[in-house]
């Protein structure tokens, strides 16, 4: 996708989809940094990230819903999901989440949004990752609802909101312009998708209604300084450099104090461009940025394409190929991409391998050579040149050249240049060898089955461990620091089955992840923040089980086990089973966490704000049962 014929025709975020999308340097925002950034909120596998950017219209003609990443098993394979694109307001520079489609009036994406992708979307039993429908009055439906949903499964993969990509970086010059509209653009964000503060559309969102769904922000600016973007985009070729660097402090700044007082960490990402020349006028190769950021990703394909119709060749080669008849400036390759970063001094472990889940190629192609004679691009579903994986995959006849680290097929006339599972694993190889932090992939709707991601995380779980610190997300650790308390060494110092009972759980206190508590004779550790979330109410909730503690009833004042709480002699507990019924639940009353009702004989308690969400009808909505009433 990228621009011109001198210069690296960059990202294919975006491109096609209906929706998608020397002055001196004034003192930078006090930030808390180091060279390679430490965050519990990170994940890994085996020391490796495998970034997935999820589209947000890969709904519809494409029929790529998040349940398809669950039943693949790619679920398994993944750490994060970018979901792409968040957009930026042409006349507030802010985020903002509409439903207009991309082109619709004079300037394309100007106020252009997907809210009924995001969170309007009903979805049915057999296609929603719980297994359960929506209903017609709950707050958040769609996409968004469905990574919480995931999330709740697969507690070690973070999603990720992707700000911009190839059409939606138009503004990103003008918000980053000046202190106040950094201030307020990053504000914006966090307002709407960490905060989860989503606007009212067709009687989905409102306040918190997407809380807990993301756990940071990707930054995909394409491209800062550099006029090799998509035209119409604002370009300060002199700042832009500047104010991207302190536009991402700022994001850092932002998320550190909204997460000092949720007692979580908030992960900042970027897509990083191959080009060097974007590299250089961007500011990309600075480390500095990178005490801001977690991590990027290297784009590590649309290093050529139909654009240049007369000429097939390697779109994603790891190494340069000796026989590209290209001027020297135009020849690319992924592994002189990452060289840019790292040896500018960036960490090789905060730097992930773009990877691609589709094809880019040529028509009228008399040979199956590299870099033979073409015309024009050659014909695709969604855009001509350009064709998913699962559509490729068997085309004519598979090559590969492993001094170049390229895979193609050709079919007599067809030329598509790609990534298969031979090239995956080479580019695995590379990862191990170069110290770097993973892969990452453009896009998961490509690959339906999740072939090609177990095809990178095979050989990436057979290595060493890698680089990355994410933390045991998964509660699998074996260590002797194993959080789910099951540790055979004595060494666990939180205390497994039989030991005494740590402080008592409380319904009015924030927990974040790592703090221990005791409930009802079992000792708990918090998965992730929370708070209100009863401990050993939620299959797939926040805490984890340390085992039982102390005596079944530590109070010794209920003689019946009925009282959940053990503190209520009298048995007249309303939160507990067999009490008295609570305030009756009504439609049309705003209840926030923590609240109580009771419903067709039952008590129940907000799990997190809610209206008309009918007490006990979703397997996964806002009301926890306390029991018949």
């Amino acid at each position: 996708m990228l621009a011109t014929t001198a210069a690296l025709l960059a990202s294919t975020l975006g491109v096609g989809a209906a929706s998608a999308t020397a002055t001196s340097v004034p003192a930078q925002p006090a930030v808390a940094t180091t060279s390679t950034p430490a965050n519990s909120a990170d994940s890994d596998i085996n020391g490796y990230r495998n970034v997935g950017y999820f589209t947000q219209w890969g709904v519809y003609g494409r029929d790529f819903k998040l349940k398809k990443v669950k039943d693949s098993g790619a679920a398994a394979d993944l750490t994060h999901i970018n979901y792409s694109f968040g957009n930026i307001h042409h006349e507030t520079l802010r985020c903002f989440i509409a439903n207009k489609a991309q082109g619709q009036g004079p300037n394309g994406s100007d106020g252009a949004g997907d809210a009924w992708a995001d969170f309007g979307m009903g979805y049915t039993a057999a296609n929603s990752v719980s297994g359960v429908a929506d209903s017609w009055d709950q707050p958040l439906a769609g996409s968004f609802n469905q990574l919480k949903q995931l999330k709740a499964e697969y507690p070690h993969i973070r999603p990720m909101i992707s700000l911009g990509g190839w059409t939606w970086s138009k503004n990103f010059s003008r918000a980053a312009a000046t202190d106040a509209s950094r201030k307020a653009f990053v504000s914006s964000c966090i307002d709407i998708y960490i905060k989860g503060n989503l606007p009212v559309i067709d009687g989905r969102g409102g306040p918190g209604a997407a809380a807990g769904v993301f756990d940071g922000i990707d930054i995909d600016w394409e491209w800062p300084g550099s006029l090799n973007g998509e035209v119409g985009n604002h370009v300060d070729v002199e700042n832009d450099a500047r104010n991207f660097k302190l536009l991402l402090a700022e994001f850092r700044a932002q998320l550190d104090a909204y997460g000092a007082q949720t007692g979580r960490d908030y992960l900042l990402s970027a897509f990083l461009p191959a080009n060097p020349d974007d590299i250089e006028v961007g500011g990309w190769n600075d480390p500095e940025i990178f005490e801001y950021l977690d991590f990027g990703n290297v784009q590590g394909y649309d290093l050529h394409g139909a654009w240049d119709g007369a000429l097939a060749g390697h779109q994603g080669n790891l190494y340069d190929d000796p026989a590209d008849p290209r001027a020297p400036h135009r020849q690319f390759s992924v592994d002189k991409a990452v060289k840019e970063y790292v040896d500018a001094g960036i960490d090789p472990a905060q730097l992930g391998l773009g990877l691609a889940a589709y094809g880019r190629g040529w028509k009228g192609v008399t040979s199956s050579d590299p870099w033979s004679a073409a015309n024009g691009a050659a014909p695709g579903t969604w855009e001509a040149g350009n064709e998913d994986y699962d559509k490729l995959r068997n085309l004519g006849t598979g090559y590969f050249d492993a001094d170049t680290v390229s895979s193609w097929r050709y079919d007599g006339n067809q030329w598509w240049s790609f990534d298969d599972p031979q090239s995956v694993a080479a580019k695995a190889d590379y990862i191990v060898a170069e110290g770097l932090g993973g892969g990452m992939w453009w896009d998961l709707s490509g690959n339906h089955d999740g072939t090609l991601l177990d095809a990178l995380m095979t050989p990436l779980r057979a290595a060493g461990s890698g680089p990355v610190d994410g933390g045991d997300p998964t509660g699998t650790d074996p260590t002797g620091t194993d959080p789910t308390g099951t540790d055979p060494t004595g060494t666990d110092p939180t205390g497994g089955s039989g030991d005494g009972c740590l402080p008592a759980w409380s319904s009015a206190t924030a927990y974040s992840a790592g703090a221990t508590v005791s409930y009802d004779g079992q000792n708990y550790r918090a998965k992730w923040w929370t708070q209100n979330n009863v401990p050993g109410t939620e299959q797939h909730g926040p805490w984890e089980s340390l085992g039982a503690c102390g005596d079944t009833d530590p109070t010794g004042t209920d003689p019946t086990g009925t009282d959940p709480t053990g503190t209520d002699p009298t048995g007249t507990d309303p939160t507990g089973t067999g009490g008295d019924c609570l305030a009756a639940w009504s439609a049309s009353t705003a209840y926030s966490g923590g609240a109580t009702v009771s419903y067709d004989g039952q008590n129940y308690r907000a799990k997190w704000w809610t209206q008309n969400n009918v007490p006990g009808a979703e397997q996964w909505g806002p009301w926890e049962a306390l029991g018949s009433c």
